[in-house]
């Protein structure tokens, strides 16, 4: 018995509606999360993210050095089976100190992309939704800060509250808050005229209720990716500026900070800076790969 092209169409048309009933229905998180697992390198880079981050919680704790005690008589070790990454010129253990920087490396970049996001969502949802002259005044003032040199305001900044680890988070939260106040409001202007909000509108929604509960989370996804690329963004601000003297106050330590120092012994002890400098960039790479693969698992272009 043979069948035609068309019944052979017709047959493999029903198995795939067939498919399409048995599949079970998932949200558009769930289907996010399975379109990022088929990522090998989105996945391979949060696996480093994860470890990195494990590695700066226990890392410090795993060999019974502090990273503030010095010891003279250790002075410039080259790495051993007693010291992992070698000593620094105050003979301090550097597995020590690099796990130390990390907990301030990982915690300014994850903080001040919260803190800035936080700004940049609340002041760009009001921006987009409101509109109007409220909307010229707010992007008019973000253009104003956005043209003022990055350098100079941190500078400033510092000159004020004097250097340390806070006045790195509020420095870096109100130079970066911009970008994801433009990002928000682009994305709230072409949602506020979408009949689910216009159906919250005529059932009474207040404006703050609108903005809150139905056009911020319809944003999530770009937010989301946005934040990712910023992560590694505020963990080279802070690198950049503790190479130039305006970081953490010793003997805390960060990764830049670790750089930094082993840049002024490079010809000698060249380890001093290349082990803080690949942390930098593995964890900076990371982060990027886990943000590409992110922002192509929350497009909803790209759902098949």
């Amino acid at each position: 018995m043979q069948i035609s092209r068309e019944q052979f169409a017709h047959v493999g048309l029903d198995q795939e509606r067939s498919q399409a009933i048995v599949r079970p229905s998932m949200t558009y998180w769930q289907d996010a999360w399975r379109r990022l697992k088929k990522s090998k390198i989105s996945m391979i880079s949060m696996a480093i993210l994860v470890l990195l981050i494990l590695l700066a919680i226990v890392g410090p704790l795993t060999n019974g050095y502090t990273y503030f005690d010095t010891n003279l008589t250790n002075v410039d070790k080259e790495p051993s089976a007693e010291h992992w990454f070698g000593t620094d010129t105050l003979g301090r253990d550097m597995w020590t100190r690099v796990w130390s920087g990390a907990r301030v490396s990982l915690f300014i970049g994850i903080v001040v992309t919260l803190v800035e996001s936080i700004i940049g969502i609340l002041i760009g949802g009001a921006s987009g939704y409101y509109g109007g002259k409220l909307d010229m005044f707010i992007m008019r003032f973000v253009d104003i800060l956005s043209a003022l040199p990055f350098l100079v305001l941190v500078i400033l900044i510092m000159m004020i509250m004097k250097p340390g680890l806070m006045p790195i988070i509020v420095a870096l939260a109100i130079t970066g808050w911009m970008g994801k106040a433009r990002l928000v409001r682009g994305q709230v202007f072409s949602l506020k005229e979408q009949e689910f909000v216009l159906a919250a509108t005529t059932l009474g929604a207040s404006s703050s209720r609108l903005i809150l509960k139905h056009l911020i989370p319809n944003c999530l996804g770009v937010i989301i990716v946005s934040m990712t690329f910023s992560v590694p963004a505020n963990i080279f601000a802070e690198a950049w500026l503790s190479f130039i003297g305006l970081g953490v106050n010793p003997p805390q330590t960060s990764w830049g900070q670790l750089a930094a120092a082993g840049a002024q012994v490079f010809q000698t002890k060249p380890y001093l800076m290349f082990i803080p400098a690949f942390f930098i960039s593995i964890t900076m790479l990371s982060l990027q790969l886990f943000g590409d693969g992110l922002r192509d698992a929350l497009d909803p272009k790209m759902r098949k």
